[in-house]
């Protein structure tokens, strides 16, 4: 018998903002670093992490996310984080200069999508530039979702 592969528990994911592409048509996705402190990154690897209602901003020359909630982690006693800081994002000068390229259009926004870790246990955070959708683009968007179910079934059925 073949040994089984275990996962691999440094790539994993922490938080998911499912709703981010229901309220955002995503143009393009870009993955940044995270600056953490302290207890931080055990409080993401120990779960509860919520990035719904946060969103990304760039600030005097530098990209930052805004309203994420990190849980306290319990067990760190004397420095612990605020549970809804400003943290920033790590990215190259070029692609903050793109970022604010696309920002700088109409309608378009920073959505955090996912944070993870990657292969190397580093905090990483999925980014979408993305346009806000209006009503008539997600009654679209749920009808080509609901007419795909219906065509899976109707393929399973006589398949």
């Amino acid at each position: 018998m073949a040994p089984r592969k275990k996962s691999d528990p440094n790539n994993k994911t922490v938080a998911e903002n499912r709703k981010a592409r229901y309220n955002y048509a995503v143009e393009d996705t870009l993955e940044c670093g995270i600056m953490l402190v302290g207890s931080e990154v055990k409080a993401m690897r120990a779960g509860g992490v919520n990035i719904a209602e946060s969103y990304a901003n760039i600030e005097d020359g530098e990209l930052w996310l805004i309203n994420s909630h990190v849980p306290k982690y319990e067990q760190a006693k004397t420095f612990q984080h605020e549970e809804r800081r400003k943290r920033k994002l790590l990215v190259s000068k070029r692609e903050l200069g793109n970022l604010w390229k696309n920002i700088g259009r109409e309608g378009m926004a920073l959505v955090p999508l996912k944070i993870y870790f990657n292969d190397k246990g580093r905090a990483k955070l999925l980014l979408g530039i993305a346009k806000g959708k209006k009503a008539q683009d997600k009654r679209a968007t749920e009808k080509k979702r609901d007419w795909q179910k219906q065509q899976g079934r109707i393929l399973r059925d006589r398949g």
